[in-house]
């Protein structure tokens, strides 16, 4: 069976509204686990135009809030574990360049795309990507902005790029998919097999799509998308998880490095 790795980039916290537990919670449950790199990534605040305020992300007075507190968990523990700062991120186009120097402004290690809507959820046409969908428009929204976002250069890795929740479109969703995984080869972006999807059998991750990803070699990494400290104990579940990647002949990468160059 293959190894599990001793990093983890996808952590959120309780200012996400869906997250429990303190920050230093998951830094003490990672390092009693044998975690060497834990990285926050919770839901970046975002810059709207307008009032727009979201539900699911860090809201924007408490940006700061976040960025200390982990930078001050950074060195507490700098002999016990490696933390980092990063962000879970849409790529919302019209809001893309102010959102980033928003982000730079404070700083981070890094970010993870992690596509949640086509268009961007102020838009009233706008779709969750967790909601099913009949329409072909929602799959290539999804798959072109993925692309796009990956293309700015700004991200470490894609969170559960299989998101995109298809219903009665199967082969339409493999042609796309393919297109999708082979794009992202050519921009050699690992792919994140999402563990909280696996352990609560959500539609993702789906066989379909990471069968596509063997096919074309795509470089993967485990994300335990945790959003409370008990996951960094989940082990036996975990094993699970390594075993069907190990079915599927997936191998997620080992090194942290080589995500975070």
């Amino acid at each position: 069976m293959l190894i599990p790795c001793d990093f983890n980039l996808h952590t959120h916290t309780f200012r996400c509204h869906h997250a429990k537990g303190t920050d230093e919670e998951y830094v003490l449950k990672a390092i009693e686990n044998g975690y060497k790199t834990i990285g926050f990534s919770d839901h970046a605040p975002y810059i709207f135009d307008g009032k727009h305020i979201s539900n699911f992300r860090i809201e924007n007075d408490l940006t700061e809030n976040y960025v200390n507190s982990i930078n001050k968990l950074k060195e507490k523990y700098k002999d016990k574990i490696d933390i980092k700062l990063g962000y879970e991120v849409e790529y919302y186009p019209q809001f893309f360049e102010k959102e980033m120097e928003y982000l730079k402004s404070f700083g981070y290690d890094y970010l993870i795309l992690g596509q949640h809507y086509t268009g961007s959820e102020v838009e009233r046409w706008a779709r969750y990507t967790g909601h099913k969908t009949y329409r072909k428009v929602d799959i290539d929204r999804y798959v072109s902005q993925v692309i796009e976002g990956v293309k700015t250069g700004e991200f470490a890795y894609v969170a559960h790029p299989d998101i995109i929740n298809f219903a009665g479109l199967k082969s339409y969703y493999v042609q796309k998919m393919e297109y999708l995984v082979k794009e992202l080869k050519k921009l050699d972006i690992p792919l994140e097999y999402n563990f909280l999807g696996f352990s609560d059998k959500r539609q993702y991750p789906n066989d379909t799509f990471w069968k596509l990803v063997k096919k074309h070699g795509n470089r993967v990494v485990v994300g335990l998308d945790a959003h409370y400290p008990c996951v960094y104990e989940e082990t036996e579940q975990l094993k699970k998880l390594y075993m069907k990647l190990d079915k599927l002949g997936l191998e997620p990468i080992q090194n942290v490095e080589e995500i975070l160059k």
